[in-house]
């Protein structure tokens, strides 16, 4: 998973899951692209966190399926500049998946629709939210929940009679290790002794889940103290205390500023153009290993110039009321021919 507020988020009004959805891809770019979409929300989405993933494909296979993925119409990166009214300013980029195709012009409108957005209450869809470091009142607050619970954990321990209420969650998070696994079987004195270092794990921001996890992840074959163990893992790994997340009033953050990226090489509009979410290297780049799915017309930028020998350019013939361009495919469609067994040896077809 990508750091919090970040990686894959989905760009809106996606079609449901059908088989089709990825039919107009290569195999391999058609099976990455079907694994990405069935990454959870917020997944790292760079080429190396997904080869990590994927069962079948490295880092380069990943990388080039991705740049044709977002030639075809799936998957964009767009860089944000969120500036907060307290004039702190930040870039942003933001990774966008969409299971429908989507045309150039389609991304475009989404990056235009990004920019002035107020972002200040909605950390995941926009960011900008104000960190503070803890002060001394919430150091306080949580020192003193941890020492009243050990306070209660040690009056227990006095009385003579087993308490009648029920046991705390720091305690039942402790029993718990053993249900989980029957190497950390902790003693009801073991779950009293330990009650208020578990205390302290809650009050830092924990959850009794990860009490437990912490002290049943990664045990040896055998377990010859559970209890001695139980307290070395709960002291080496106790988390720190979280810090409050506070909005101070008339702070505003808003998006200033959007840019395409390219899928590829994180170059911005600031210093390349980019066309169909990748910029004219990567492009080329992804080219190389065969020809591409374009959402619509080819752009033509990437389209080759006037043909020797005087013949028309892709725009210069005129060509169909409405067509961007008029390309001549004979010789693409004899190779084909040729390949499935349509053309006879002396070049008549059958």
């Amino acid at each position: 998973m990508a750091n919090t507020g970040y990686g894959k988020r989905p760009a809106g009004d996606e079609d449901p899951h059908a088989d089709p959805d990825f039919a107009h891809l290569l195999p391999r770019d058609a099976e990455i692209a079907v694994f990405v979409d069935h990454l959870e929300e917020g997944h790292a989405m760079g080429h190396k966190a997904i080869a990590a993933a994927h069962p079948r494909y490295g880092q380069q296979a990943v990388r080039v399926s991705l740049g044709r993925i977002v030639v075809a119409g799936h998957l964009r990166w767009i860089r944000e500049h969120i500036t907060v009214e307290d004039n702190s300013m930040r870039w942003v980029t933001r990774t966008y998946w969409s299971r429908t195709r989507r045309s150039a012009e389609w991304w475009e409108n989404l990056a235009r629709e990004r920019h002035g957005k107020d972002v200040t209450e909605h950390y995941f869809p926009g960011l900008a939210r104000v960190e503070e470091e803890a002060d001394a009142e919430v150091v306080a607050e949580a020192e003193q929940v941890a020492a009243e619970a050990a306070a209660e954990a040690a009056a227990d321990n006095e009385r003579e009679e087993p308490a009648a209420e029920q046991p705390s969650a720091a305690y039942r998070a402790l029993a718990e290790a053993g249900a989980v696994d029957g190497r950390m079987p902790l003693s009801d004195g073991d779950c009293r002794s330990l009650e208020p270092l578990a205390a302290q794990w809650l009050a830092h921001g924990a959850s009794p889940q990860d009490i437990t996890k912490a002290l049943t992840d990664g045990l040896p074959p055998a377990v010859d103290n559970p209890g001695g163990l139980a307290r070395n893992r709960l002291e080496r790994k106790m988390p720190p205390k979280k810090a409050k997340i506070r909005q101070k009033a008339g702070r505003r953050a808003r998006v200033t500023r959007v840019l395409m990226v390219c899928g590829l090489c994180d170059a911005d509009e600031r210093t390349t153009e980019i066309t169909h979410g990748l910029c004219r290297e990567c492009m080329a780049e992804i080219e190389a290993e065969g020809p591409l799915v374009f959402y619509g017309a080819i752009p033509d930028t990437f389209l080759p110039g006037p043909r020797e020998g005087g013949g028309p350019g892709p725009r210069e013939s005129g060509g169909l009321e409405g067509a961007d361009e008029v390309i001549d495919v004979t010789e693409r469609v004899d190779a084909l021919r040729r390949a499935a067994g349509l053309t006879s040896p002396k070049g008549r077809n059958r």
